[in-house]
């Protein structure tokens, strides 16, 4: 048995913690002024614009809780430590933001049919605050955004927020200019369109990391072709890859060596060459494999007992 780890101690997402926490500053500041503006102005949109933005800053401080348990060491019974808090906290995020669509989605329809009146022009200075605010927050995740389920979502929920304020501020001009306060329920609503879709995205992410599927762009055809091509290799079965957390992928599989290379004792040349091509290949750094001469096979299907 061979374990091959070159696994850093802060998770993709770790690595960007002060960005997340200027991130969180920025979206804390927006999400008050929203709301300010929606007393203001009774807007609807901008209220919904800043529930959006505060279930942002709530898993944004998930994501930020979740780094530090992430760092915690190993034990003996949590062997990967805490490094799957942070999948928790996105699952949370997704969570918070269904019920937020769900929310404004009842109180649009209700304003549809009765429209209290809107203060268009608050309505467009408060939400041109709100999209310069979202630009900001993006452009300081824009370079970590592709490392992490948590940054990648933080990200994808900002850049919702941008186009949502983005039609709160057109429903604001539009209803300065007709009087029209049904505009904003009507914005309202596409705010809530834009959160459904992203929501969907994270959960499907989050449930592949939860169900160990493959990691994403890890073939496991291509795998098995790869660690086939080692020389000495001649078979390998209970092949396995799945994510612990962001940029934490593992692979685990048992290998069939040829009686050449058990009898010449190369089998760790051979280990080092397997976790060498998935490193170079695959972006797999934690690897495990368990090596067998070609009767180890029968061995396993025989269910010997342990003693």
């Amino acid at each position: 048995m061979h374990t091959h780890d070159h696994t850093p101690h802060l998770t993709a997402t770790g690595v960007h913690r002060q960005r997340l926490i200027a991130v969180l500053v920025v979206v804390l500041a927006v999400g008050m002024a929203e709301v300010a503006g929606a007393v203001l102005s009774g807007s609807l949109a901008l209220l919904a614009d800043a529930g959006h933005l505060a279930t942002d800053a709530a898993g944004i401080g998930l994501s930020l809780l979740a780094i530090n348990y992430a760092a915690r060491p190993p034990t003996v019974q949590r062997t990967f430590g805490y490094q799957r808090a942070e999948v928790l906290a996105a699952l949370g995020n997704a969570l918070l933001l269904s019920g937020v669509a769900a929310v404004v989605l009842v109180e649009a329809v209700r304003r549809l049919i009765d429209p209290p009146p809107v203060a268009g022009p608050a309505v467009l200075v408060f939400a041109a605050i709100a999209v310069l605010g979202n630009l900001v927050a993006m452009l300081l995740l824009a370079r970590g955004r592709t490392a992490s389920i948590t940054l990648k979502a933080v990200f994808l929920e900002l850049l919702g927020d941008a186009l949502g304020s983005g039609a709160v501020l057109l429903a604001g001009a539009l209803i300065a200019i007709t009087g029209q306060p049904r505009i904003d329920a009507v914005a309202a609503i596409a705010v809530a369109g834009l959160i459904v879709p992203r929501v969907w995205r994270l959960l499907r992410e989050v449930m592949d990391v939860l169900l160990e599927t493959a990691p994403a762009g890890v073939d496991m055809a291509h795998v098995r072709a790869h660690v086939l091509d080692v020389p000495g290799v001649v078979d390998l079965h209970e092949l396995h890859a799945w994510t612990i957390t962001s940029g934490l992928p593992v692979l685990s599989a048992h290998v069939v060596i040829d009686e050449a290379t058990v009898a010449a004792g190369e089998g760790g040349r051979v280990l080092d060459n397997l976790c060498d091509c998935l490193a170079d290949h695959f972006d797999v750094e934690h690897c495990t494999f368990q090596l067998e001469p070609a009767g180890h096979v029968e061995h396993e299907r025989g269910g010997h007992p342990c003693g």
